[in-house]
């Protein structure tokens, strides 16, 4: 079957080269029983292509379960990912079958894989190697024939460096990975993708469907979506629902996006050759430290390089840290720092250095970013959760990381 009929069949939207390219992946990989591991952000649509392996595979008529590994506390995940034998614990009255033993002769799609616990990750390995696996409170191995499908939204090779994930489970659910790409990669599909919800919103609600205006439009497409295509189609349903007028101007669509670094992205670019995403700055303040502090180390180079000719090193003068940038620049308002370069190191950067950076660290940003979150909707956890894009048990491990209570 070619992409596009799967495309329709899915409800799958976008002519994204990148896209086009994970799909034509999943449906080579369909006939075959090997393990996938589905790698992506948070809302861009990772769980449509378990769905599609399965759908295209000799497993079809079998069963498909999809279990959300984030969603179930670590006391519990083994006995229902393996089963339990009655009296295996407090409240286990009766033997119960597990999920790998129900998909036993179809798929099994473990959604947020990265946050199983460790022994359940054991137990996942002796599945994928053998196919066997223990129920809770049982001796007895037991065999089943499942193709496992796996998707996180983790960088993977960052959780094994830190030791939250086995780098021998990691490369047998990866024997073939697929990536899902960001919407902000697949800049060509946001407006069609917003005009799709904002058509769907309209004819459940019997209202006439929002316009944006040419100035929207170039908004829409800008915009970083850190969300993906949740947050995409959860601020058409809002502009929908909240907006009499049905002509969407750039004013407008403003107020329902969220600020986000998206703009640190170009200015980071602009100044070493990179995205963002490289670097791993989370604010526009800590990439002008970085821009600081390698043009410092930039012009002690040269100032080692004139030394080594035999020039002087004390005729350069003043020099501006940072070069001017437009009005229209979004980092215009922030303060020039400039300073005198006298031989030695510049007093301004040192200053911002010893004044803020300490303050400005990656941990306490996304402390903060936390903490707001919970006040807003008055400490409910799931709400702010929902409301930073990622599962409350990954918000619960980052308020116990950082310390909040």
């Amino acid at each position: 079957m070619d992409i596009q009929s799967v495309k329709q069949r899915f409800g799958i939207i976008g002519g994204s080269e990148l896209l086009d390219r994970a799909l034509e992946v999943a449906l080579r990989v369909a006939p075959t029983d090997l393990s996938v591991l589905i790698t992506g952000e948070s809302g861009v649509g990772k769980e449509f292509f378990p769905q599609i392996i399965h759908a295209f595979s000799p497993r079809k008529h079998a069963n498909y379960i999809a279990v959300n590994c984030g969603a179930i506390p670590d006391g519990t995940i083994d006995s229902e990912l393996f089963g339990h034998e009655k009296g295996a614990f407090t409240g286990a009255t009766e033997s119960r079958k597990g999920y790998f033993e129900m998909a036993s002769g179809g798929t099994i799609f473990l959604d947020e894989v990265a946050e199983l616990p460790q022994t359940t990750q054991v137990r996942l390995l002796r599945v994928l190697q053998s196919g066997e696996f223990i129920k809770v409170g049982s001796s007895k191995v037991q065999k089943t024939d499942v193709r496992v499908v796996a998707a996180t939204n983790v960088d993977m090779h960052k959780a094994i460096e830190s030791g939250r994930f086995r780098e021998d489970l990691f490369y047998r659910l990866a024997t073939v990975p697929i990536s899902v790409p960001a919407l902000r990669e697949r800049p060509g599909d946001i407006p069609v993708l917003f005009r799709k919800f904002a058509t769907d919103i309209a004819q459940q609600y019997s209202m006439p469907p929002v316009m944006l205006e040419p100035d929207a439009r170039a908004v829409l497409s800008s915009y970083s979506w850190p969300g993906n295509i949740r947050q995409l189609k959860n601020v058409a349903e809002q502009i929908s629902v909240i907006e009499q007028s049905r002509n969407i101007d750039a004013a407008t669509l403003r107020r329902y996006l969220p600020e986000t670094p998206s703009s640190s992205v170009t200015l980071e670019a602009s100044f070493s050759g990179r995205g963002a995403s490289s670097g791993g700055y989370d604010t526009e303040r800590e990439i002008l430290y970085k821009v600081l502090f390698d043009m410092r180390n930039d012009i002690a180079e040269l100032k080692s390089m004139v030394s080594r000719l035999g020039g002087d090193t004390t005729r350069y003068g003043s020099v501006d840290v940072l070069p001017s940038l437009p009005a229209s620049h979004p980092t215009a308002s922030l303060p020039m720092v400039t300073g005198h370069y006298d031989g030695g190191d510049f007093d301004a950067a040192e200053e911002i250095t010893e004044g803020h950076h300490e303050e400005m660290t990656k941990e306490q940003a996304r402390r903060e970013e936390i903490i707001r979150a919970l006040k807003k909707h008055g400490g409910r956890r799931k709400d702010a959760a929902k409301e930073l894009f990622i599962s409350e048990r990954t918000l619960y491990r980052r308020m116990k990381d950082l310390g909040i209570e």
